[in-house]
């Protein structure tokens, strides 16, 4: 079990990423995450064989400029980057949000729950499932 794990954590809204900061701050010794606001930001941010990879993304749906979608896309079609989990984590309950985000080959989808305890819950039960995965360890496919 790994004693920690990096979030990347891809959301356009500064007040859900705050929100989610927070809920993920219970967790700050064991877990680390790296915020962007934009698509195209996060994945020059993954890109950068400088930088070590994220154990795991989390990612919005709704985004100006790059959608979730495209993000999420870009990583699969990427040798280095396409065994990286990603977890939609967004407003949207639409059957075709969901069913866009499978056939991209999402790993999870999230539906944000809209009281802050709740959504700290879904948080505490990602953090659990994550500190409780492998991962790959290198970026070479």
């Amino acid at each position: 079990m790994p004693q920690s794990i990096t979030v990347l954590l891809i959301d356009d809204n500064p007040a859900d990423l705050l929100l989610a900061q927070e809920a993920f701050s219970e967790y700050s010794e064991r877990v680390r995450v790296i915020s962007h606001t934009g698509g195209r930001e996060a994945l020059a941010y993954l890109k950068d064989t400088q930088q070590a990879l994220p154990n795991v993304i989390v990612l919005d749906v709704n985004m100006p400029g790059m959608s979730g979608f495209e993000v999420l896309g870009a990583i699969r079609e990427d040798p280095e980057l396409r065994h990286l989990p990603v977890v939609m984590l967004t407003t949207s309950a639409q059957e075709k949000d969901i069913d866009a985000a499978y056939d991209l080959i999402t790993s999870s989808y999230m539906v944000k729950n809209a009281k802050f305890s709740e959504f700290v819950d879904q948080i505490d039960q990602f953090v659990k499932y994550w500190l409780g995965s492998q991962f790959k360890r290198t970026r070479r496919p």
